[in-house]
């Protein structure tokens, strides 16, 4: 929670990666940021997460959709409720999306030229609550070039992988590439 892990595996270990601390709490913030910069408005947290799962958008939506948004108005101090649209949530999370989309590029530019070829077949696969955000998978194959799909259940989907590597620690812990590295 709280960070954007990349990380590229291969014979079961990981070969080169990165943690940013971006994520759904940063893109809240963001959205709170704009609300007060481009319409003067003070939104809560519950808001902007509110906005970001309902309309919140990493690439630009083939139809605009848009959701009524209240709070207070930071000259007259009194409610007020003004209309977002999926191109204001992309103007709004732009900055934290391009730093994940920065992040993914210097992992992929880490990586050994034997497995480019392999991560071009098989592609990035996005997991956790980020990878809910519509078309983030968009924007980041914009930015690297690379397909990118989205977990089957990426809100789940790394702590059932952790069991099952759990299970399996000996497999791991015997991998070549574990052995070459000290904080595995």
């Amino acid at each position: 929670g709280g960070t954007t892990d990349i990380a590229l595996i291969a014979l079961g270990g990981i070969v080169a990666s990165t943690s940013i601390k971006v994520a759904g709490d940063k893109f809240d913030e963001a959205i709170i940021k704009y609300m007060r910069k481009k319409h003067k408005l003070y939104i809560g947290e519950r808001t902007a997460e509110e906005l970001k799962k309902s309309i919140g958008t990493a690439f630009t939506r083939p139809k605009e959709v848009s959701m009524h948004c209240s709070g207070r108005d930071l000259v007259t101090g009194l409610p007020r409720e003004v209309n977002m649209t999926s191109n204001d949530m992309l103007e709004a999370l732009d900055e934290p999306l391009q730093q994940i989309c920065e992040a993914a590029h210097s992992v992929l530019e880490k990586t050994p030229p034997e497995l480019a070829a392999d991560i071009s077949d098989s592609g990035i696969i996005l997991t956790g609550g980020g990878a809910l955000l519509w078309g983030i998978d968009k924007r980041i194959k914009q930015r690297t070039g690379i397909k990118v799909a989205i977990a089957e259940e990426p809100t789940t989907c790394v702590a059932k992988g952790t069991g099952m590597a759990l299970d399996n620690l000996r497999v791991i812990e015997s991998s070549r590439l574990n052995k070459r590295q000290s904080y595995i």
